[in-house]
Parts: structure tokens; C-alpha cells; sequence
């Protein structure tokens, strides 16, 4: 392991037995947590042939090794999707959950992405908020879209492209791929970001507002974009208050659309995860869809291909689930 957690290309090779046990469909999420701060690598993880950046910031050279890391673990999880067939049925969504380098990296960093640290403000901080987006899918046509977004906006998204109407769901985000969508988001802080601008706290033109496009401050106001930018800031507003008011009084108690039934935390422990899989497979039997049963109950794990220094030789690490594992009594119900 490495910072706040286990390495990426462990995570991935280790999870594949549990993968392979899920009944399809499934949802399954990995957080990777090697590109993270504080960018920790072991010299046996190093590319000797990648090359990173010469800064007098090791935090920054760090940055760009362990993404470079985090791509090759990345591509060893896509081929054992398609060596397995789980590929073609599943939607891979990637993103990143907040932004990579702090603010102090920023005026070292910039000549790298042709800034300039003499005149870097706080407009070029609020670009650096910025996180990868991506969704992957065996038959969806691709393209790259610059429109105003946010981590909120994942949720409905996901549920059109799957064909789920949420339609009479709760929900504060958008359909990032709707013509009808928000053309707006508001961080935590309170800044706002839109399609024209950048409204830097929560003080609408009272504030430090500046050209979204060309990053230029806006000092004088014409009576359209005191209106927009008052409107914004308004919306953005209440959309915190909100957002508040859920989370800290607990609202989610009272939703219970129709259909709606609540999760029983009690049914869920790491400790014994596996084992219950495996008796839904067994009470299953024929009827069971995951992919250990479809590959006429053998195991996939032996697809999977990895680099990894710590895995060199150990094929039982990642085929072999330890015997004390499999012998613990677990609560068969589903």
C-alpha cells in the first residue's frame, strides 16, 4: 500500500475474484488512490522509460509518475474486461473526485501548462478545479464536450443513457448530454462557473467576476451582466441552501417514492462479502448470471495480466482466496 490505500494495479488485479462472483448486472466502484496527494511511488513501480517533469516541486514530478501509473493500471483492468467478455456489456465511467495539485503547486506548475506564474490568479485557480470526465461504452459513438458540468450532473446522466426515466426522482443535477440542461454550476465555496463567466465567492458583482472565455477580469458592468450575474448568483445560492438544508436535516428520511425500498445497512459487512456472493451463486445454480458461473463455474482471474513488481510469481495472490475466508459461516439471505 501507498498514501491511503492500496496500490492501483493491486486494487484491480486483487478485485477480479470478487468481480467475477457479482450477479449481472451489477454496479461496482474503485477508488484508485495512487494519483493522489501526497503522489507516493516505490522505485519497483517506477516506468524507467516515462518521463516526467524537472520542477524544483517533487510534488508536481511525483503528480505526473503516478498518473502515468495510475493509465497503465488502467489499461491492464480494460484487457481483462475484454478477455473476460465483461466488456462488452458494461459502461465504464472514470473521473476524477476533486482537483489533483493545491493551489501552492499552481505558479510552479504553469510554465508547464503555458501560463505564467507572474500573472496566475485566482481565475487560473478555479480552471485548476477542473477534473477528467469520461464514459466508455462498447456501443456508444464518442466525442468530447466542453460544456459547463459538475460531479452532481453523474447521476442523471448515467440513469438516460441506461434508459431510466427520473423523471419523478429528487435530484439537484442535470443531463449533462440534454440540450434542455443548466448552463451553470456552483462549487462549495460558492463560486460559480458558467458559460460566460466566473463569479469567484459567493458575492455575485460584488465580487471578483471575471470572462469565463478569455480569463479577463470584468470591472465594469453592463446592465445585461449585472442581471445575469445577479441571476446566477441567486440560483447558485439557493441551490447551496438546499443542498444544506437535505444533508444537515437529514430530508432523505421522508423520501420514499413508489417502489422505493431502503438499504439495511445491516446486510452489508467487507468481512464476509465474498462468502455471501458465493451462496447466492450456489443457491442460484443454473439461474446464477455471474460470469464465474458462465464460464461454466471456473474462474477468470487467471485472464487478467499485470506488471505489478508485488504480484511477479504470486498468481495464487490474486487467483486464491485464503481458506479462512471461505470457511467463515455467513447469513445466506439476500
Amino acid at each position: 500500500s501507498g498514501g491511503y490505500g492500496l496500490k492501483d494495479k493491486l486494487l484491480f488485479a486483487e478485485s477480479i475474484k470478487y468481480l467475477e462472483q457479482m450477479q449481472q448486472p451489477f454496479y461496482a466502484k474503485f477508488i484508485t488512490v495512487t494519483n493522489h496527494i501526497p503522489f507516493e511511488l516505490d522505485k519497483e513501480d517506477r516506468d524507467p522509460n516515462f518521463q516526467t517533469t524537472k520542477t524544483r516541486d517533487q510534488t508536481i514530478n511525483n503528480y505526473f509518475e503516478t498518473a502515468h501509473y495510475l493509465d497503465e493500471a488502467v489499461h491492464e483492468f480494460f484487457n481483462y474486461l475484454k478477455a473476460s467478455g465483461l466488456y462488452k456489456n458494461s459502461m465504464i465511467v472514470i473521473y476524477g473526485d476533486h482537483y489533483g495539485l493545491s493551489n501552492s503547486e499552481n505558479e510552479t506548475l504553469a510554465p508547464i501548462i503555458n501560463e505564467s506564474a507572474d500573472t496566475w490568479n485566482t481565475y487560473n485557480n478555479v480552471q485548476m478545479q477542473r477534473v477528467p470526465f469520461m464514459i466508455h461504452a462498447n456501443n456508444l459513438k464518442g466525442k468530447i464536450s466542453h460544456e459547463i458540468a459538475g460531479e452532481i450532473d453523474v447521476l442523471p446522466t448515467l440513469l438516460h443513457l441506461l434508459g431510466i426515466n427520473n423523471k419523478g426522482y429528487v435530484q439537484f443535477g442535470n443531463d449533462m448530454l440534454s440540450p434542455h440542461r443548466q448552463n451553470w454550476i456552483v462549487l462549495r465555496n460558492g463560486t460559480i462557473i458558467s458559460s460566460k463567466y466566473i463569479i469567484v465567492g459567493d458575492k455575485g458583482i460584488k465580487g471578483t467576476v471575471y470572462n469565463r472565455i478569455n480569463g479577463r477580469q470584468i470591472i465594469n458592468f453592463s446592465p445585461q451582466e449585472k442581471k445575469e450575474i445577479t441571476t446566477l448568483a441567486k440560483k447558485a445560492k439557493d441551490s447551496l441552501h438546499y443542498s444544506d438544508l437535505l444533508n444537515n436535516h437529514n430530508l432523505l428520511r421522508f423520501y420514499t417514492p413508489a417502489g422505493f425500498v431502503p438499504v439495511d445497512p445491516t446486510q452489508f459487512n467487507y468481512s464476509d462479502n465474498y462468502q455471501k456472493m458465493i451462496a447466492i451463486r450456489q443457491d442460484l445454480a443454473d439461474s446464477s448470471t455471474s460470469l464465474y458461473s458462465r464460464n461454466h463455474n471456473r474462474s477468470t482471474t487467471k485472464l487478467y495480466k499485470t506488471d505489478a513488481s508485488k504480484l511477479h510469481n504470486r498468481e495464487k495472490d490474486i487467483t486464491k482466496v485464503p481458506e479462512e475466508v471461505l470457511k467463515k459461516p455467513v447469513n445466506r439471505s439476500r
